[in-house]
């Protein structure tokens, strides 16, 4: 079965696209069959596997306003088992235009459907929108990146009331998959002081792999590439990793 997750913060500059393309990758590394929907109008997360965008390129945009079934959005990487569906600035104006669509925030779950892969990660935009709206509801669970600081607190609590309107009136099997921390820098009082809080208030649900502040993690966008392929022995790689393979035991888990 296929595993949809969303990569979710309507707070912007948390990591989220990082963590979106990163784990996805270190999932395809995992021998998982893998797609990553960029569901971002601003297309960060296409470009930071290494899709190049062409006009005659299908995106999500097509699946949400013109139709086109979601295999012919789907395109291959050079990441042995990572396929991206790109976005596009169109897709800004979306939310406006799927006003008068009947059952507007089930297109995306819709489009999912049976899409043969073993693991399907959202990456959303910084916003509590339509567009996040039918992440949430197309989803299984949903990770959030949170970076270590006392606004990024404020908008966590908003989010999870959003979560859990949607388990009660739109996706049953929605789950918070966890919180990863991120950007977090242990020589900083207020990093470790944000940290302690986050998982004495949450507990289980924040995950026990970090990703630290990392200058190769945040150079990587720029030649196109994730962290573990740009540079794979870098901390922030290493990390991704590790919470790859903390994702994996969650979901072996709840499959057993």
């Amino acid at each position: 079965m296929t595993r949809i997750l969303s990569i979710a913060n309507q707070k912007g500059g948390v990591g989220k696209t990082t963590t979106a393309v990163n784990l996805a990758t270190a999932m395809a590394a995992a021998k998982r069959k893998v797609l990553l929907v960029d569901l971002d109008p601003q297309g960060n997360a296409g470009t930071g596997v290494g899709h190049q965008k062409r006009a005659q390129n299908k995106t999500i945009y097509d699946v949400f306003r013109r139709g086109v079934p979601l295999v012919s959005a789907i395109h291959p990487t050079a990441i042995p088992g990572l396929s991206v569906v790109p976005s596009t600035e169109s897709l800004a104006g979306a939310e406006i235009e799927l006003v008068s669509v009947l059952e507007r925030e089930q297109v995306l779950k819709r489009a999912l459907q049976e899409n043969g892969f073993d693991y399907v990660f959202i990456d959303c935009p910084p916003a509590l929108g339509l567009l996040t709206l039918n992440a949430l509801v197309a989803s299984d669970g949903v990770l959030v990146p949170l970076q270590c600081e006392y606004y990024a607190l404020e908008g966590l609590s908003q989010l999870l009331r959003t979560i859990g309107i949607v388990q009660q009136n739109l996706n049953t099997r929605l789950q918070l998959e966890g919180v990863v921390l991120t950007m977090v820098d242990h020589r900083n009082r207020l990093s470790v002081q944000v940290e302690k809080d986050v998982r004495a208030h949450l507990k289980d649900k924040v995950f026990q792999t970090v990703i630290p502040r990392n200058v190769r993690v945040s150079e990587a966008p720029s030649f196109g590439k994730p962290a573990m392929i740009y540079d794979f022995r870098c901390a922030g790689a290493q990390a991704y990793i590790r919470l790859a393979s903390e994702v994996i035991r969650k979901e072996e888990k709840v499959i057993i």
